[in-house]
């Protein structure tokens, strides 16, 4: 059995090298999808999907360069910028969203970062009345400060998107308004303030193979992991600088995807933007590999996605049931043939 076998078998939190993360990305896929599953089923209900439902609720005009970003001042791409959503244009959203399933409500601003003021006065009673209504709240606004931090807290956030989109190798090649580092200080505040944290990337910015799996290991190594991690496949868009990236093959997707789920364990995997453009055989493939959680509806952001009825049947077809929210794991251990539907092994 090898060191890889080991660590993720018999450690309570494994902490993998850089090293033991590429021995573990470039095993044969079918056996890496094998110890996923197996990781996968240790600790979630492999019946269960977690739905969530993302909404821009500012759109536009941000000042950072992301080179994949339709929303970027410095790109060239068609969008119609749209102000701050009034509160309760934003909470019928989320009512519908509940309606079709979805128990996890995302509200995303266009923001570089999250300034003091009416707007993030508005984004605080979104936030609460999300949660009032019995789903999870997060958001994701940008850069933040500790106090920032503390006051989602105290409007009742349970978790903060904040993605570290790459390796900090390949980071300069994605965009140069922010550092690294920034990214990693809003994560380390966010932390301190009991806010849970989705931290994740997007795959085919012209990466290596090499920056994702340094990607991978620096998101394993956050402490505490991160409660989520969107696995998202670049969506090209016109008049932005990636906009002829060659796709990456699916068997890739795969592949990061199974590691961030033995590298971190409890956290939800989801699948993110790109979906739209992958067959149900993968998906259903990254669900075998450790994906537990998708974006539902009609469109993420700016970019179309898979609506709710495409996902209603594939997850019919499946056999899996929306997984309810605020939930604790029990830690629950399947094998492959388990029939329990979540309930504990006697």
């Amino acid at each position: 059995m090898s060191t890889i076998q080991d660590n993720h078998t018999n450690k309570k939190d494994p902490d993998y090298t850089l090293e033991e993360v590429m021995e573990l990305y470039h095993r044969p896929l079918l056996d890496l999808i094998y110890m996923a599953a197996q990781v996968h089923r240790a600790h979630h209900n492999p019946h269960e999907m977690q739905i969530c439902t993302l909404l821009s609720v500012k759109t536009g005009g941000c000042i950072e360069n992301c080179g994949y970003c339709p929303q970027s001042i410095h790109n060239e791409a068609e969008l119609d910028k749209e102000i701050l959503m009034k509160v309760d244009d934003v909470l019928e959203e989320a009512r519908k969203a509940k309606e079709a399933g979805s128990t996890r409500f995302c509200m995303g601003a266009a923001w570089p970062r999250v300034l003091d003021g009416r707007a993030f006065d508005r984004v605080l009673e979104m936030i609460k009345g999300v949660t009032d209504m019995g789903m999870e709240a997060c958001v994701t606004l940008g850069m933040l400060t500790k106090e920032q931090a503390k006051r989602l807290k105290a409007a009742g956030l349970h978790t903060y998107n904040h993605n570290l989109d790459t390796s900090r190798e390949f980071y300069d090649k994605v965009v140069t308004t922010r550092t690294y580092d920034d990214r990693l200080d809003t994560i380390k505040n966010l932390a301190e303030a009991g806010i849970n944290v989705c931290s994740g990337g997007i795959l085919g910015l012209g990466e290596s193979q090499n920056d994702r799996i340094s990607f991978l290991h620096t998101l394993s190594q956050l402490n505490p992991q991160p409660e989520s991690v969107p696995i998202n496949m670049l969506v090209p868009i016109k008049g932005t600088p990636m906009e002829d990236n060659e796709p990456l093959d699916i068997f890739e997707w795969i592949r990061a995807i199974a590691v961030a789920r033995i590298l971190m364990p409890k956290a939800m995997v989801r699948l993110s933007a790109g979906r739209l453009a992958i067959s149900k055989e993968a998906q259903a493939m990254a669900f075998m590999a450790g994906a537990n959680s998708i974006f539902s509806g009609e469109k993420l952001l700016t970019t179309p996605n898979s609506g709710e009825a495409f996902d209603e049947a594939l997850l019919k077809a499946l056999d899996m049931t929306p997984r309810k929210p605020f939930k604790e794991e029990h830690h629950h251990v399947c094998q492959s043939v388990c029939t329990c539907k979540g309930q504990k092994r006697k």
